[in-house]
């Protein structure tokens, strides 16, 4: 197997100048540091993970915490977080629910980046520190080694609202995620002030809790017909809700959209081939800069001012526009 020697005989260099590149060391200039890792693929060298670990007592990987597989933007979100690390040198290792917090140590990991929950506020200020930074997707918390990437939610879902009332929707379901959740809360606040706003009343017969997941919007529209009174359009909190409701109308005669509208929120695969009108969320791009957001304060750079990550909504075939000639 092909050593550290070996790669720093071809580069022309110390055995701890190519030990510096491997660890992302600073005091390597621009040049060298290009040999090195030009001999370094060239040689198919890999360096030994638990080697360094041991002498440099930190680990050169990121945790990433997250815990409902029915949701396909993860894996979006995932693809964005890997995509910096592996161009930054770092491992990445995947964990769900309490089980990640065993890993959330600087011998194991360098940081963590968090998208459930479950994973209490407390428990992430108490692990949270100066040598080990976490970047959190779902919440915003006030502390100076927490980064919050957050969606933008109240903004796109009052833009989408305020379309639908100008496209002459005046009664309106709404199928929302956990209560508890910040993303829920933001998106239903917005979805209210819109209807405040333009003088619509809601009536809380039409309000359904749900979990993001398909089977609860199957089930909010199974309740809804059996009301035997359906609304103008059944706004959801995220696509797979939405999808759950359009299949359940649409298996039981019930037109979409011209029955009842439905709208999502997320963007997911399935979205656009269902024609379904939603608030599209650059998850690449939220994995991406939650992954340099972290790598950056692991070196040093703090930043841990919330980000905001801009959204904007899909007109898509399960709205129309009802206003008379259009």
């Amino acid at each position: 197997m092909v050593g550290m020697k070996e790669v720093a005989k071809r580069a022309g260099v110390s055995v701890s100048t190519v030990s510096n590149v491997l660890n992302n060391k600073k005091n390597v200039g621009p040049e060298t540091r290009e040999r090195v890792l030009k001999v370094c693929r060239e040689l198919n060298y890999q360096p030994n993970a638990a080697g360094r670990l041991l002498k440099s007592g930190r680990s050169d990987t990121i945790l990433f915490n997250f815990s409902d597989f029915d949701r396909s933007f993860y894996l979006k979100i995932i693809n964005g977080v890997y995509d910096y690390l592996k161009d930054n040198g770092y491992d990445l290792i995947i964990c769900t629910d309490k089980s990640c917090e065993k890993y959330m140590t600087g011998k194991l990991t360098s940081g963590s980046i968090i998208l459930d929950r479950k994973m209490k506020t407390e428990t992430l200020v108490r692990i949270a520190g100066e040598h080990y930074p976490i970047v959190v997707l779902d919440r915003i918390i006030d502390n100076p080694y927490i980064k919050s990437v957050v969606v933008n939610n109240y903004e796109p879902m009052y833009e989408l609202v305020q379309g639908l009332v100008d496209r002459g929707y005046r009664r309106f379901g709404f199928v929302g995620g956990p209560e508890d959740t910040a993303d829920n809360q933001e998106r239903f606040k917005a979805f209210s002030d819109c209807l405040t706003a333009n003088g619509i009343g809601f009536q809380q017969k039409f309000y359904f809790a749900g979990n993001y997941r398909e089977k609860s919007g199957a089930t909010a529209a199974k309740i809804l017909m059996l009301s035997n009174e359906l609304p103008d359009c059944l706004v959801c909190a995220n696509d797979n809700m939405a999808i759950g409701a359009i299949k359940t109308f649409m298996q039981n005669g019930i037109r979409v959209p011209e029955d009842i509208a439905v709208t999502g929120f997320d963007d997911c695969d399935l979205a656009e081939a269902m024609g379904l009108t939603t608030v599209s969320i650059p998850n690449y791009e939220r994995g991406y800069l939650a992954a340099r957001y972290l790598i950056e304060n692991i070196r040093g750079q703090r930043n841990v001012e919330p980000f905001k990550i801009s959204a904007n909504i899909k007109w898509r075939e399960t709205v129309l526009d009802k206003r008379a000639g259009r």
